[in-house]
């Protein structure tokens, strides 16, 4: 079995269609996961969770992460902190619900029933996928969230080894860092770059 990780996609639902066209995926052995920042920025997060949603519905082994964007909205979403969603590329999040509803503000309940189920991290046999990364000398079930969402360069720039190979999104790169302990694959896909995927165990990428 192969697990085909997909790093931020930020509302561009026409590179996750490619990719998704791309990749070798059996979807009889294979698993698809996702390391978050599905919403933001692009010009279509709603069509993103939709296409998401459908993979479910296609009953798929599928793990799919929480990552910063996600933890921005649903605080928007309960009243706190507007101004920094908005700041974030959150504006483009309600303009694609606005286009399916006059009120930006109702989200259909199982987009909210989505996000509620997203996970901090997901432990493999040889590695640890996660939205942002680790911090340093800290186990993993002693991760505090705001590190598993919002850490950077103190955890890429890290020798420390947690026994397992970290996948991770969040920071940007232009092609997918690849060390002996960690592998980004953010490559920037809301900002003209590349939406990128890493298959493991083998550790094969494909992007558009």
């Amino acid at each position: 079995m192969h697990t085909y990780v997909i790093g931020d996609i930020h509302g561009m639902l026409d590179k996750l269609e490619r990719l998704l066209d791309k990749i070798p995926f059996d979807r009889d052995q294979d698993r698809l996961a996702f390391v978050g920042d599905y919403i933001d920025r692009g010009p279509d997060s709603k069509g993103v969770i939709d296409r998401l949603l459908s993979l479910m519905d296609q009953e798929l082994r599928l793990v799919f992460l929480k990552g910063n964007h996600e933890q921005m909205f649903l605080n928007f979403l309960a009243g706190r902190e507007p101004h920094f969603f908005l700041l974030n590329g959150g504006n483009t999040t309600l303009a694609s619900y606005r286009k399916h509803s006059k009120d930006s503000s109702i989200i259909p309940a199982r987009h909210l029933a989505f996000f509620d189920l997203l996970l901090p991290y997901y432990e493999m046999d040889d590695f640890i996928l996660v939205h942002a990364g680790l911090r340093p000398g800290v186990g993993l079930e002693r991760q505090e969230e705001e590190d598993l969402l919002w850490i950077g360069q103190e955890f890429i720039q890290s020798k420390f080894d947690f026994g397992k190979r970290v996948v991770f999104g969040h920071t940007r790169f232009k092609t997918p860092y690849v060390d002996s302990r960690k592998i980004g694959i953010d490559t920037g896909a809301a900002f003209g770059n590349l939406l990128s995927c890493v298959r493991l165990p083998d550790v094969i990428f494909y992007s558009v």
